[in-house]
């Protein structure tokens, strides 16, 4: 989109009052509500030849509503080349298999390099402006160091689909998301689930710890232990971790709060360093090689934003992890 457009629409006269915002999102289905609220606020919005500036202005049968939709600003952050593990790309979405060690989005100390700077490099005019500016739209994210499928959206429409299914994070929709994670120790329950509010720490900003509910943000993890590593007499445990919510280091805070946090989490499990002189020569190699918590989101499916084909990624676990991995599993 290189020109701003305009759209006009005559309500039928039979047509009952509603707020703008809803008459518009009806009409330009492209366009996420809060994208619409934005362009209302912004004058671009008129009935009757005249700009009105609330989204809750109630519109009825008759009225002649105009859409003014300015083309999209240049790119904030600039883009960057940068190669970038592309599982499935068209043009609404792209499937990436992030690497450790690679920022999602721009934040204090980290405004270059990171996984949007590569996509707007990438993805080029392709993005189609979401909230009016030239970039892709994050909808989820993966730590620094913790690696595996991410889906970016393109669009301002792909971006709606999937904000929705994340917010309900497969509740009631297709969404699926599964980690592995290596975590000291065995659970006493093979499968269980978690349920533990979240927040910040207020002793240090960026540490997430366990809550009351009326302090914290809601949070459930499901797990099942895979296998006990080494099998015999085991000292840490291969673990799927699937969310229905999706917190800021929840599956970390949560293994963690079990009890069992993750191998290489310097932040949660630092308590369990100890935990490293039961390993072998080569099983510490491994894990001073990781040098990162020891978690790979595996499995992302979700619903096509589009076309609403189910569409579902496995990913390997990386060789830093899969060298751990076999390691843990020799008898020491």
């Amino acid at each position: 989109m290189n020109d701003a457009t305009r759209q006009e629409w005559l309500l039928e006269d039979d047509v009952p009052a509603e707020r703008l915002d809803r008459v518009l999102a009806r009409l330009q289905a492209d366009l996420s509500r809060s994208r619409l609220q934005a362009l209302i606020r912004d004058g671009q919005a008129t009935v009757d030849g005249v700009p009105v500036l609330d989204p809750n202005r109630k519109v009825g049968g008759g009225a002649r509503i105009a859409l003014t939709v300015p083309a999209p600003v240049p790119a904030e952050p600039a883009g960057e080349a940068m190669a970038l593990a592309i599982v499935y790309e068209d043009d609404d979405v792209i499937v990436i298999d992030k690497p450790a060690g690679l920022v999602v989005h721009p934040a204090a100390g980290h405004d270059s390099g990171t996984l949007v700077n590569a996509l707007i490099a990438h993805c080029g005019e392709s993005l189609s402006g979401i909230g009016g500016v030239k970039r892709p739209g994050i909808v989820h994210r993966l730590d620094k160091d913790t690696s595996g499928l991410l889906v970016v959206a393109k669009n301002d429409l792909a971006h709606q689909g999937l904000a929705a299914q994340f917010a309900d994070h497969g509740r009631t929709g297709p969404l699926e998301r599964a980690y592995l994670a290596i975590l000291w120790g065995v659970p006493e329950r093979r499968r269980g689930t978690v349920e533990a509010a979240l927040a910040r720490s207020t002793h240090n900003r960026e540490k997430i710890v366990v809550v009351g509910e009326d302090r914290g943000r809601y949070a459930i993890t499901h797990y099942e232990v895979l296998e006990g590593l080494p099998p015999a007499q085991p000292i840490a445990s291969l673990v799927q971790c699937e969310l229905e919510t999706g917190r800021t280091h929840q599956i970390r805070v949560h293994m963690a709060h079990l009890g069992h946090p993750l191998l290489g989490d310097a932040t949660y499990g630092s308590g369990f360093k100890t935990k490293a002189n039961r390993l072998s020569e080569p099983q510490k190699e491994a894990l001073t090689a990781l040098g990162r918590q020891a978690l790979h989101a595996a499995i992302l499916g979700f619903e096509h934003p589009r076309s609403g084909e189910f569409l579902r990624f496995e990913s390997p676990l990386p060789p830093d992890l899969d060298r751990l991995l076999a390691a843990l599993r020799v008898e020491t």
